[in-house]
């Protein structure tokens, strides 16, 4: 994994640049982000997504067929019953890493720099403060 972490000094070919300009283009939308971010761990239905990001079936399966498209999630068969999953796990690293690199600029310790017990914790008190922000 160090050549991952070398820096490159070749210049990337402008084919190959707009490919990752696509990349970025599916990344730009609130609901491709949520639908790849609930694929982080597991494969999921259309209708799982769907309930998942709170966005009708219909607009989640436009939104899969973008990102399928663009070799973003692929798909697996089972009866009548599609699931998606990331492409590979680059795609996985890359939203991970945006998402991360988003939590750093909100205040406090960002959530994946904190310990298993911090966060139990965190989610343990954020309905009692939403409750309290209600009153």
């Amino acid at each position: 994994m160090n050549a991952d972490r070398q820096r490159c000094q070749r210049v990337l070919a402008d084919d190959q640049v707009l490919l990752v300009v696509e990349v970025f283009r599916m990344l730009a939308d609130p609901t491709r982000v949520q639908v790849l971010w609930a694929l982080g761990d597991r494969e999921m239905s259309v209708n799982e997504l769907a309930d998942h990001v709170g966005k009708p079936a219909a607009s989640v399966s436009q939104h899969l067929a973008k990102l399928r498209m663009a070799r973003l999630v692929r798909t697996r068969r089972d009866g009548t019953t599609i699931y998606y999953s990331h492409e590979n796990d680059h795609v996985r690293q890359l939203v991970t890493d945006a998402v991360y690199n988003a939590e750093h600029a909100g205040p406090g310790i960002p959530a994946h720099h904190r310990s298993a017990g911090e966060l139990a914790e965190l989610h343990h008190r954020e309905p009692a403060r939403r409750e309290a922000g209600n009153s």
